[in-house]
């Protein structure tokens, strides 16, 4: 791996905050996120911030351990925000909070934005940066300087010279300074590296576009890409990328390279979602004319043709909301889950669930460690009031959240 982050070399005589795993039962309802698996008078055993046991309550027998009854509740794994950015606040216009926020305001957005995280059940956000506040972020985490869900991170994202949201990215112009933008990041301690491109035309020269994607690669990180439409993520996926941003329009011949190199996408509908409500958009300051051109969108499902396509062939779709951007909070989740199966890139509810869990897990390489309720995973688990199988707005009556056993909310 790449030589880590300078701040990994600072002593910490004591975080400032330093929770401590608690070893006990869970008893309840339990989404175990394997297939479609549901226990429905279950129990959860946790030692050491680890999933010890699982079973039937009748199985439980007798425990030395504190027993935690739910009531009935559901117990789950911990949701996973696949594409979000913690230092939008999702409420002010974009360019202008990227380019006169302070970087202390940056800060106490993206320390807000964890906090309601936390309550809303997610128990790791990737943070697609834009600027590179995330990597602070991570350290402020890592170093318990505050408290927060775990923190996967891209650092500044990486656009050709003028480019898409050139105004608060790195830009970077020809081979080498692709390379170089995207050593910085490394540097920095990212955990991925996040390119745009394209938006209204493709960007990148292919030498940029192998160089950014080599450079990633020979530091070993994953690299996703902003792409929103067939040719772009057609290149993308030809040139090496590892995931698709937001996805798109689609031909057969594209879905079929997604499937050939195991490509996934995270999808993310909320900001069409939300802004397309009046009451909500009338809230956040959104024009008319915005309003009605996403309702238009909403409306139209053959705009969608192409995500549902690529899903029902098998290409993984994981869940994401770009939270940050205008109407979509940081605790906003069930709209888009519940739009998710309004198009049909996932069948049912459980399916749903399952690409904010476990799939999100595997997009990050982390399915060993988290994403189900399993037998030696870590105890990353919400309780949630209400069967979220049944109906997905359940998912905004979180009463636990624990991170490798710990509770953070």
């Amino acid at each position: 791996m790449p030589e880590p982050a300078s701040w990994h070399y600072t002593k910490i005589t004591k975080p400032m905050f330093d929770l401590k795993p608690v070893d006990q039962v869970l008893k309840g309802r339990i989404i175990t996120a394997v297939g479609d698996e549901i226990i429905e008078d279950g129990f959860v055993e946790i030692r050491g911030g680890k999933i010890t046991r699982v079973g039937t309550a009748s199985e439980l027998g007798n425990t030395d351990l504190a027993v935690v009854d739910t009531g009935g509740k559901t117990i789950m794994p911990g949701l996973i925000q696949s594409h979000g950015h913690l230092s939008w606040d999702g409420v002010h216009e974009l360019s202008f909070q990227s380019m006169y926020d302070s970087p202390e305001i940056r800060a106490y957005k993206a320390a807000g934005n964890m906090l309601k995280s936390l309550r809303a059940g997610v128990t790791l956000v990737r943070d697609l940066g834009v600027h590179n506040a995330n990597l602070f972020a991570k350290q402020a985490v890592a170093q318990g300087f505050f408290p927060g869900p775990r923190l996967l991170v891209s650092g500044e994202s990486i656009i050709q010279t003028g480019g898409h949201t050139y105004w608060v990215c790195r830009e970077a112009s020809g081979a080498d300074e692709m390379r170089r933008a995207v050593r910085d990041q490394v540097k920095g301690g990212a955990d991925l590296i996040k390119i745009m491109a394209c938006h209204d035309t493709l960007e990148f020269t292919d030498a940029e576009l192998e160089a950014v994607i080599d450079e990633a690669h020979r530091n070993r990180l994953p690299i996703t890409a902003h792409a929103t439409y067939d040719a772009c993520i057609r290149r993308v996926a030809e040139f090496g990328v590892d995931c698709v941003e937001h996805g798109g329009s689609m031909s057969d011949e594209t879905i079929q390279i997604l499937l050939d190199k195991k490509i996934p996408i995270v999808t993310t509908f909320s900001a069409l979602v939300m802004q397309a409500k009046p009451d909500i958009a009338k809230a956040f300051g959104i024009p008319e004319w915005k309003v009605l051109e996403r309702q238009k969108a909403v409306g139209d499902k053959t705009r969608f043709d192409g995500l549902v396509r690529a899903a029902k062939a098998g290409v993984p779709i994981v869940f994401g909301t770009d939270a940050g951007s205008p109407a979509v909070e940081h605790d906003v989740i069930a709209p888009e889950l519940a739009f998710m199966v309004e198009v049909g890139v996932c069948p049912n509810n459980l399916d749903a669930l399952r690409a904010i869990t476990i799939r999100g897990a595997q997009l990050s390489k982390m399915d060993k460690k988290i994403g189900t309720v399993e037998v030696g995973k870590e105890a990353d688990l919400i309780v949630v009031d209400g069967k979220p199988d049944e109906d997905l707005y359940a998912l905004e009556r979180v009463e636990m959240t624990l991170i490798a056993g710990k509770r953070m909310h």
